[in-house]
């Protein structure tokens, strides 16, 4: 402010061209004045990285440390304060041992998680032994129903076939001599019998696999019905 009024005073006391002199050297110094303050480096600027090499020295830089790739560094604000730290430089070969434990992960997960929502299915469907033994036998009856009835068909074809063999008494010394009609019921009744056989053999293998299906998940309900309160815990 007084150098201001000091201005005013020397150009007032002078000619005109001294008064446009000193009014151009005040509207300089307002320009100056005017400038915006440069920002504090130490809050803005790039900052200085540091770490302890493998010979346990601390290296400073304001750059990443190439010696330093190995292990991890930090980057410091002009006034020392830690911004980040940087993790070691990976490999090809870590970086993507890396991704593959993470995606480990990611499924280990995924299957856990889905493991809970079964056994919540699980004991939802069975909450008891009796529900259980129930859903088994209903899941059996097909099957047998099946082998019955191929069971009652058989015992059928072997009375046609006792009767067929009867028949072919009479050409027992020349079986060549017997009537191709009484051949063919001979083939067709052998067919059969195979036919319902093959029907046997597979529904006992189907029940084996519904015994194993049930058994196994029997076993599970089992540990599930003993611990239900950590299932419920769980969800």
């Amino acid at each position: 402010m007084n150098f201001t009024k000091s201005l005013l005073l020397f150009a007032t006391s002078r000619p005109s061209r001294l008064i446009t002199a000193a009014m151009g050297l005040m509207a300089l110094c307002c320009a100056v004045l005017a400038q915006p303050t440069p920002p504090n480096q130490g809050a803005s600027g790039p900052g200085i990285y540091s770490c302890v090499d493998a010979q346990g020295k601390r290296l400073s830089a304001d750059r990443p440390i190439a010696d330093c790739s190995d292990r991890e560094q930090r980057q410091l604000s002009r006034s020392g304060v830690t911004r980040r730290t940087i993790g070691p430089t990976m490999s090809v070969n870590e970086r993507e041992a890396r991704e593959a434990r993470e995606r480990e992960a990611v499924l280990t997960r995924q299957r856990a998680q889905e493991n809970m929502r079964r056994d919540r299915a699980l004991l939802s469907r069975y909450p008891d032994k009796v529900t259980h033994d129930a859903s088994r036998r209903d899941a059996l009856a097909p099957t047998q129903s099946v082998i019955d009835a191929a069971g009652l068909r058989i015992t059928e074809l072997a009375h046609e076939r006792k009767a067929l063999d009867d028949e072919m008494e009479f050409y027992r010394k020349d079986p060549s001599r017997a009537p191709a009609q009484l051949r063919r019921r001979l083939e067709s009744n052998a067919h059969s019998v195979q036919q319902q056989q093959q029907a046997i053999a597979e529904q006992t293998a189907e029940r084996g696999r519904i015994n194993a299906r049930f058994d196994e998940e029997l076993a599970r309900l089992q540990q599930l019905w003993g611990g239900q309160p950590n299932l419920r815990m769980a969800k």
